[in-house]
């Protein structure tokens, strides 16, 4: 078999400590008949069970000579070990009856790679950019035995250089065996000052001293591709790849990599200077004349501030072109740097207050000694070492003179290096939402709130320190109410990014997303509703488990034309999979040809008592169809279903009910994935494509989106109707689906009119299936299915023309609605 094909051994792991023994064999292997391998490992004689990853080797194609385009041709083993001592290891390779050794090891070449480490680790990616004097190493560490580790960078000599560190969740370790769940954090990203030619180390301490461990570029890369980007780069590349890794963390810089620069991307800091209000802008602003102009006090809990951050944070709100502010400073920092700066520069003006406490009374208790400070009509929050734009508090005010009812405010946020020379990764939010608002404190920045409300809510608490500003905005909205909300779509506030700052190292304040969880737990019980919070997979994102108070029937309305494969695999799946178990069928068949269907059809009814065939002799019209069903259906809820979707998840119609027994809630849509495991549904926006578009289309299933959107719960205008959960009581309140619409928009349309009638439409994420899309309905390739979608185009248009012109609530008028992936506007 060896004339038959090529392969490479990238690297050979042997760990064989205490707490961990395993081996880990990547490389590449290709067969020139384009037959698949099949890899064994074998120890001591034995083929051992190992977990196996295929890897695209893009990088390979070029020695192959055009043979194979690298997909699926690399391999990454993982075997754990259950003896203290191996003495033969070798990869088998077997295809088409033979077999063959791609390596081989004994005893003695085994002892010499045998890592005993009480940790484990493996650094990635190793980019040195000589000119900047600066590089960035990428791995991951893992305690064996539980003692706390840290991690640093020093030279040959000891000394260790100015390193910035982030740590960040290896979902990917976890899939892999590697490493359990409470554990996933595990990864690091290291950017450090360095010079050319000197050799670096990992130093990794412990109770019993430190390891030092030689850094270079590694022979082997998790990603493949990482390889052959670091094989061509120059040294302007690296310097981008270092400024991207560092903006935007490691799982982008992997699928930058993976996919390549979006050609659609629009240069953010270019369009954020094209959007800063110039000095005449400002000038007219100043002097613009409000009928109410409502006094601001801005709070800040400096604590140890560096003086170029507290000058930076002081001076932009003195820049501000509304000139009715206070700005209210509660120093506990541990010297007199903060006060003297202040008081030396600052100290001759009265909007200016500083008090110096006696201790330093954490976060939550900071801030309400700058609170008791404040006599404004509004508090605005602001961060010791953030940054405001010139207009920030003039759009609020110029917001509230448009409805004095206001009494919250928020708007749009980005962050900045810690030298503010560059500005990314704007943060484009949706008006009020609050499903959203209890998946992520996106509200964040820039936040202010009516006097008024703190009064009645109370300040912040020292039991949610880490997360008291996600626990006082909740508490805050739950006061106000949602009519009462108004968000800013501007980027009113820059949040600066250093070692030390959460924006920039989420994992530096592990213990703020425990108290995020009690905040939004806290949130479920003042509202009095049943559900469980708890953290979800990213790091400051939260998932809600509501809890079933009773279980009504769901009545699951399928239409169905012919394609009883179809629909016998998406009632088989339910059948199989739900573990809820109250529903029943409502088939609405729409004349079928085949025979064979009818045939299934009394089959069907025969061996299962949920399912209930109803005839619609009419054409096809999608709303008559459901509008039909729902009038056979006994159930308290209307589960509207493809035939051509598949449930994913057993607690799928658990996931859907526990939001849709909400009183708030009207209706609620599901996670669809497309067969190759990529989204084809995670909401819908309105205006996409003209009328209206899912969102994330295309996006890899493990992908989270745009600030992890796609596997949030949160609420959008509309849910494609696909997998929709509906009250029975309020399809009835809102006529149930338009009839004029019989092929396109009509869920689009439901969903504005459960909307318009007061009630929320959630997306749920962990509600999950497939959909196999739409094998039964026709193409539009007749003049008269022509005319009817440009017929259903216009019901659209003149009965939502108002969500049409002024933008989708539920998105952000900055973002595109040329594409479904929440890019930034052109």
């Amino acid at each position: 078999m060896k004339k038959d094909y090529i392969f490479h051994i990238d690297s050979l792991r042997y760990k064989n400590a205490p707490q961990s023994r395993y081996v880990l064999i990547k490389g590449w292997a290709f067969r020139n008949d384009g037959k698949p391998f099949d890899l064994a490992v074998v120890i001591d004689g034995k083929a051992m069970p190992a977990t196996a990853e295929t890897i695209d080797r893009p990088d390979v194609s070029k020695q192959l000579k055009g043979k194979t385009n690298g997909e699926g041709i690399g391999f990454s083993l993982y075997v754990p070990l259950s003896v203290p001592e191996i003495t033969t290891l070798a990869l088998q390779a077997n295809c088409a009856g033979q077999s063959d050794d791609l390596l081989d090891r004994k005893k003695s070449q085994l002892d010499k790679i045998m890592d005993t480490l009480p940790f484990d680790y493996q650094l990635e990616i190793y980019l040195q950019d000589v000119n900047k004097g600066r590089t960035n190493a990428v791995g991951w560490l893992l305690s064996l035995d539980g003692t706390a580790l840290s991690l640093s960078v020093v030279d040959s000599q000891g000394r260790e250089p100015k390193t910035d560190k982030q740590f960040v969740v290896r979902k990917d370790l976890v899939e892999a065996g590697i490493v359990d769940e409470d554990h996933q954090t595990c990864g690091f990203n290291l950017s450090f000052d360095s010079e050319p030619h000197t050799q670096y180390y990992l130093r990794v301490s412990g109770p019993d001293g430190h390891t030092d461990l030689p850094m270079a570029h590694p022979k082997q890369s998790r990603i493949s591709l990482v390889r052959s980007y670091l094989g061509a780069m120059s040294q302007e590349n690296v310097r981008k790849a270092m400024d991207y890794l560092k903006e935007n963390g490691v799982r982008q810089f992997m699928t930058r990599l993976k996919y390549g620069p979006n050609p659609n991307a629009v240069n953010y800091d270019e369009w954020r200077l094209s959007k800063l209000p110039n000095e005449q802008t400002l000038k007219a602003q100043r002097e613009t004349q409000f009928e109410h102009t409502p006094k601001i006090s801005i709070i800040v809990a400096a604590f140890n501030t560096p003086v170029p951050y507290l000058k930076d944070m002081i001076d932009t709100v003195r820049d501000q072109s509304y000139t009715n502010w206070q700005l209210c400073i509660a120093d506990g920092s541990t010297d007199d740097t903060v006060q003297n700066y202040v008081r030396d520069h600052y100290g001759s003006e009265e909007k200016i207050v500083l008090k110096r406490l006696a201790e330093n009374y954490g976060i939550a208790g900071n801030m309400n000694e700058a609170m008791k400070m404040a006599d404004g009509d509004f508090i605005a929050l602001y961060d010791h070492d953030d940054t405001l734009t010139p207009d920030a508090l003039f759009e609020f005010v110029k917001a509230y003179n448009e409805d004095p009812s206001l009494e919250v405010f928020y708007s749009d946020e980005d962050k900045m290096n810690s030298d503010a020379t560059k500005y990314f990764q704007p943060n484009f939010k949706p008006d009020f939402n609050i499903d959203l608002l209890c998946s992520n404190n996106y509200i964040c920045h820039f936040f202010m709130v009516k006097k008024s409300i703190i009064d009645q809510v109370g300040m912040f608490r020292k039991e949610y320190d880490g997360a008291q500003d996600y626990d006082f905005i909740l508490r805050c909205c739950e006061a106000a109410g949602p009519e009462h909300i108004h968000h800013v779509p501007k980027v009113l506030y820059h949040w600066r990014t250093h070692e030390q700052s959460t924006s920039s190292n989420p994992e530096s304040k592990m213990y703020a997303f425990d108290a995020g969880t009690r905040a939004v737990q806290a949130h479920y019980d003042r509202m009095h509703i049943k559900a469980v919070a708890s953290k979800s997979d990213w790091l400051g994102w939260y998932r809600t488990k509501y809890i079933l108070q009773s279980h009504p029937l769901i009545s699951i309305i399928i239409p169905n034309k012919d394609h009883t494969d179809d629909l016998d695999r998406c009632i088989q799946s339910i059948e199989k999979k739900s573990a809820y178990k109250n529903y029943e069928y409502i088939i609405v068949e729409n004349n079928s040809t085949d025979p064979a269907t009818f045939d299934y059809y009394h089959q069907l009814e025969a061996s299962n008592p949920k399912a209930h065939v109803v005839y619609w002799q009419a054409a096809f019209n999608y709303s008559a169809l459901n509008n039909f069903g729902a009038a056979h259906a006994k159930g308290d809820y209307f589960l509207l279903l493809n035939n051509d979707t598949e449930l994913i998840n057993s607690d799928c119609l658990e996931e859907m009910l526990g939001y849709c027994m909400r009183e708030d809630v009207g209706a609620v849509g599901a996670r669809l994935l497309y067969p190759d495991d990529t989204v084809q549904h995670a909401g819908v926006i309105i205006g996409i494509g003209g009328i209206a578009g899912h969102t994330f289309i295309g996006l890899e299933k493990d992908d989270p989106g745009y600030f992890n959107y796609a596997m949030s719960a949160r609420d959008y205008s509309a849910v494609t109707a696909a997998c929709m959960l509906v009250k029975r009581s309020v399809y009835e309140e809102v006529g149930g689906f338009n009839e004029q619409l019989a092929v396109a928009f009509n869920d689009v349309d439901f969903c504005l009119k459960i909307r318009e009638a007061g009630y929320l439409i959630v997306y749920d994420p962990y509600a999950q299936l497939y959909h196999y899309e739409s094998k039964s309905r026709g193409m539009e390739d007749t003049p008269e299915k022509v005319q009817r979608f440009n017929n259903e185009i216009k019901t659209i248009e003149n009965r939502w023309h108002d969500i049409l012109e002024k933008g989708d609530p539920c998105y952000n008028p900055n973002l595109t609605l040329e594409r479904s992936d929440f890019s930034l506007k052109k």
